[in-house]
């Protein structure tokens, strides 16, 4: 979403960076094009101009043209100013008032813009990670077979919902759902509210009359990212007349310029609290201005990576692995389930993205023709290799490479690349052993793989800058990313897997 933004204040700060010191004129040089790119990623004229001439006030201070690294400062300070932008005045934006069962929750927003999904999402999450007990319920009675759709979501993610009576009009649905959530000990109730093309009295009318009804703890607007300033205009027009509490932005793994993100929190003044990031129904995230402002910047953003992974891997399992590599033992069957692992966490695309200092190789790697078809080409391999050949690599020789590589449909010479990643792979594993016994290394992983919790910030940044993405350095993915080290221009262990041509 946020990719030419991000390409474009990239150039503006590796300027920046390179210089010794700062003149007036070069931090007004690089924040004209730095409100350039934000109008071009559709960003309000008003916040870019706020934002532009907040962060002027701070960058030409004394403070700035004595540091020892003045271009990283300005970098620092558009970065704090992004994040004031994106979050506001509040603590916790993302935190949901759910406190007081049974709590109402009600969806509201435009047709078309992923509201019924989104409720399945929330009610997903509500129920799988923070183990609330919740009730669905449409009152969608416009739209044909919206309430059908909410009833199979709700069979699929095991959350239930409020049976369909025919007939009643939406006030009474509400009724209802309040009712069936206080007597079935529910904590929470969802109301999935009708849509419309553009808003008009009767949507409203009839939001209202459902919010005098349910007096929801939080109202929450679903609108299209994709939308641009639109999704900002709806936002209003919602909150003048209903009251909303917060907003959740969908399409966010889409290709818009990501201007509504910006725009949302100052033109509104109400948090965005979720962003969804695909079809799937786990895809939904809590949204952290800090995390978004990092993955602007080309900063990464290694917890979310470290959450991914704790949702993905199992404890047990990480554990027996790290033990494994911590010995140097690394072998078909290991590279296998990281292979899956990284599938699992969004593709090599998904994770790079969340890597400090990988958001620049990330275009080299799809210019290259790398993708998740990759991944998927290596773990064929695996899958057509014995038990026997995955458990000791070093029994493949010339038969045997044929046999596999016909077996997956490949060259030999790619099962070749695949074993020379193994054994790289293996060796690097020693090495990080040895390094992270009794360090932040080892304290990192384990929190990463589900033992002792999630590490502390210092934690993560030691482990970082073990890894090599220290000052300036390109971020070293930990085991469980294969074959994208730093320090090169494309990853090593996949050369020769690109698309053919």
């Amino acid at each position: 979403m946020f990719e030419n933004l991000s390409e474009r204040l990239s150039g503006v700060f590796d300027r920046l960076t390179k210089q010794g010191a700062l003149s007036e004129d070069d931090v007004k040089t690089a924040l004209r094009e730095v409100r350039v790119a934000l109008l071009e990623a559709d960003v309000s004229l008003s916040v870019a101009r706020d934002f532009v001439k907040a962060v002027q006030d701070k960058a030409t201070g004394q403070a700035v043209t004595k540091s020892v690294t003045p271009g990283q400062q300005v970098v620092k300070i558009v970065h704090d100013e992004l994040v004031h932008v994106l979050k506001g005045d509040t603590d916790n934006p993302g935190a949901l008032r759910i406190d007081n069962p049974p709590a109402a929750i009600l969806m509201v927003g435009l047709q078309g813009g992923g509201k019924t999904t989104t409720t399945a999402k929330l009610a997903r999450r509500l129920s799988g990670r923070d183990g609330k007990r919740v009730l669905m319920a449409s009152l969608d009675v416009n739209r044909p077979a919206a309430m059908e759709q909410l009833a199979i979501l709700g069979t699929q993610i095991g959350v239930d919902t409020l049976p369909i009576v025919a007939g009643q009009t939406p006030v009474d649905i509400a009724r209802r759902a309040k009712q069936q959530a206080s007597l079935g000990g529910y904590d929470v109730y969802m109301l999935d509210t009708a849509g419309r093309l553009s808003i008009d009295d009767e949507l409203m009318d009839q939001v209202a009359a459902v919010r005098d009804v349910a007096n929801p703890r939080e109202t929450l607007l679903v609108v299209d990212g994709l939308t641009g300033q639109d999704a900002v205009h709806t936002a209003e027009n919602f909150d003048g007349r209903i009251g909303i509490t917060g907003v959740i932005l969908t399409r966010m793994d889409g290709d818009g310029r990501g201007g509504a993100a910006l725009s949302m929190r100052a033109v509104t003044g109400k948090p965005i609290k979720f962003v969804g990031l695909g079809e799937k129904l786990d895809q939904i995230e809590e949204f952290h201005p800090e995390r978004v402002a990092g993955r602007i910047l080309g900063m990464g953003d290694i917890v979310a990576l470290v959450e991914k992974a704790q949702e993905t891997i199992e404890a047990e399992q990480a554990e027996r692995m790290m033990k494994r590599f911590q010995k140097g033992q690394f072998n078909m069957n290991d590279l296998k389930m990281q292979l899956e692992q990284m599938l699992k966490m969004g593709g090599m695309e998904g994770v790079m993205g969340m890597m400090p200092g990988m958001a620049k190789m990330q275009k080299q790697v799809a210019d290259a023709g790398f993708d998740d078809s990759v991944l998927r080409r290596q773990i064929a391999l695996i899958q057509s290799m014995t038990k026997k050949e995955r458990a000791n690599p070093a029994l493949l020789q010339a038969s045997r490479k044929k046999r596999i590589a016909r077996g997956a449909g490949l060259e030999v010479s790619e099962l070749n690349k695949l074993l020379k990643m193994q054994r790289q792979m293996g060796d690097m594993m020693k090495k990080m052993g040895k390094m992270g016994k009794g360090g932040a290394l080892k304290q990192a992983m384990r929190g990463m793989f589900g033992k002792g919790g999630m590490p502390s910030e210092a934690e993560m940044q030691a482990a970082q800058a073990q890894m090599g993405g220290g000052k300036g350095g390109a971020g070293q993915l930990p085991p469980g990313f294969p074959g994208l080290g730093g320090g090169s221009a494309l990853p090593p262990g996949l050369s020769g897997f690109g698309k053919k041509k």
